[in-house]
């Protein structure tokens, strides 16, 4: 199984989070982007864009943040995070 944690923080405290599951037999980029679509979807977010600091920051921790540079709409909050916390 797959799961992949997304948290919104504001000030330094958590003010929205939820789980996404993924059981399917996709590859793990594909449940990373199907999860982080659904993530947004979830808290009516449009998608962050991932730049190259993103991107090494989930190959090496499997986690990254994503601030109001990633978003093209103005945002509400400091930023969201994602966390892969179990997977095959």
């Amino acid at each position: 199984m797959f799961r992949l944690w997304a948290r919104i923080f504001q000030d330094n405290h958590m003010i929205q989070d939820t789980v996404i599951c993924d059981e399917r037999a996709e590859t793990r980029t594909h449940k990373v982007f199907d999860a982080l679509e659904s993530v947004c979807y979830q808290f009516d977010l449009g998608k962050p864009i991932w730049l190259d600091a993103n991107i090494a920051d989930f190959k090496k921790h499997d986690k990254t943040r994503f601030s109001s540079d990633n978003f093209v709409e103005d945002i509400d909050f400091d930023y969201l995070e994602i966390h892969v916390i179990e997977e095959d």
